[in-house]
């Protein structure tokens, strides 16, 4: 019989509050969603506002010592205007954000939700759906971590079964396929919408909803005879799902049929004469600081005392204390992400010079880390969905990070160099036969790069090119 006891042990263990759980969460969010949220927090908070507040001469004779309120606004020797979400000056010269042109995908989603009998609850989940979809419009989150975030955000309990009602709202709006959560349902989506109006279309759906991994493995001759039909039947059926995007995020267009990027930069990178320029796309942010009118509120109620009065001072001192947080995280948010990019314009200064791409250096995140004096965690979410506008253009922040590698000659490479070639090598190979990974290995070697088949392989993942077989064309 097993022995029954008590024991103690002693376990060192670390939990987040909510507003360190807040603070990540801004400091995730890219310069688009950042906007939207600073616009709610006004909206829920009623002590921030977003227009400059009258000044007011105050007696100072009476104005009750027993609470100070200067408390909520005081940051030491730190200029005002570094308090509010902007952070820059009337001296400083103005500039407009770099949007890139028309709504983003996210606002035209939005738009077509107006038109959908929705609740006040199921529209403000439906545009915290919006915000999670990626640039390819596919949402990429399971609902557990949706509802978990939805909690945490914005305080609403909402089950799996009601996200999924919601997004089923969402996936019925344009473009077709939007709010997928996986390719088959992408495609599926796509074809749900059109009229099935022909055999090669009723086929197309068929092999796309029960056939779909045999489909995807180009399994072709299997699917024909579990579906009897023959090769020219095949190939319609075929052609059907070629006309479908696997990425219905990259159709946002408008009536002229021009494509409307959506990126908003977060950052500015100018080059004259030799210098840098660097800066936050932040003017667009509405300012964001203490409404006065409240901090007086308080100082009114001092010393009339009432268990009312004390019960609404508590309350007013809540949103007082909430709102000094919010403006410090916020300025938080841009400080940090001032000090990582530095550090990467600093790393890659050759690179942004010119955008020459074989300028620039192996750089991984612990580097980053190790010069801001960050954790790589933080480094990782301050690049995540972020992009900086440069001369030559608009760059997601991913893609300068890359791994080292040597060559015959002990030259140090990055491996978006090896990642270029491979592209070329697929992009010239013979679509009948394509190359094997063992071939680009091969290739890759005798161009002096000496790397194992599985790196072949892992790159040719990240660029998210398929294995030779299913490159294999008929």
């Amino acid at each position: 019989m097993a022995n029954i006891g008590q024991y103690q042990q002693q376990r060192l263990s670390q939990s987040l509050s909510p507003q360190q759980i807040q603070m990540i969460k801004l400091l995730e969010l890219p310069a688009v969603q950042l906007e939207q949220r600073v616009k709610q927090e006004i909206e829920e908070n009623p002590v921030l506002e977003d227009e400059p507040a009258i000044s007011e001469e105050r007696d100072e004779e009476n104005e009750p010592r027993e609470i100070s309120v200067e408390e909520y606004l005081k940051e030491d020797d730190t200029p005002h205007y570094k308090m509010r979400t902007n952070n820059y000056s009337k001296d400083d010269p103005q500039r407009s954000a770099p949007i890139t042109g028309g709504r983003s995908l996210q606002e035209y989603l939005v738009e077509q939700l107006g038109f959908r009998d929705l609740t006040d609850r199921e529209q403000t989940i439906a545009e915290y759906i919006v915000g999670s979809l990626d640039g390819d419009g596919y949402l990429r989150r399971d609902m557990l971590s949706l509802s978990d975030d939805l909690a945490f955000t914005l305080g609403i309990e909402a089950s799996e079964e009601e996200l999924e009602d919601v997004l089923s709202v969402i996936q019925d709006l344009e473009p077709a396929g939007i709010g997928a959560r996986n390719l088959q349902e992408c495609l599926l989506l796509q074809l749900d919408q059109m009229e099935i109006n022909s055999r090669a279309r009723r086929l197309a759906r068929k092999i796309v909803r029960s056939h779909f991994e045999d489909f995807s493995k180009k399994h072709y001759e299997k699917l024909m005879a579990r579906l009897d039909v023959d090769e020219e039947e095949f190939r319609e059926a075929i052609a059907e799902i070629k006309k479908l995007s696997p990425k219905p995020g990259n159709l946002y267009v408008d009536a002229g049929g021009d494509t409307i990027p959506y990126i908003i930069p977060d950052f500015v990178l100018d080059y004259r004469d030799g210098e840098f320029d660097l800066s936050l796309t932040s003017a667009s942010l509405p300012e964001v600081r203490v409404n006065k009118r409240y901090v007086e509120m308080i100082r009114q109620m001092v010393g009339q005392g009432g268990e009312a009065d004390r019960e609404a001072m508590q309350f007013v001192k809540n949103k007082l204390d909430s709102a000094k947080w919010f403006i410090s995280a916020i300025k938080q948010r841009h400080d940090t992400l001032l000090r990582t990019m530095t550090e990467m314009l600093d790393y890659q200064r050759e690179y942004f010079k010119d955008g020459d791409k074989s300028k620039l250096r192996p750089m991984i995140l612990k580097d980053i880390a190790d010069r801001t004096g960050l954790d790589v965690s933080t480094i990782s979410r301050v690049v995540n969905s972020k992009y900086v506008q440069t001369h030559f253009g608009i760059l997601s922040l991913k893609q300068l990070f890359s791994e080292a590698m040597q060559t015959d000659d002990g030259t140090e490479v990055s491996s978006y160099e090896i990642k270029q070639i491979l592209e070329e090598c697929i992009d010239a190979e013979d679509k009948r036969k394509p190359l094997t990974d063992e071939t680009l290995m091969e290739i890759l070697n005798d161009k002096g790069y000496h790397i194992a088949r599985r790196t072949v392989a892992k790159y040719r993942e990240m660029l998210g090119i398929p294995v030779a077989r299913l490159r294999k064309q008929i």
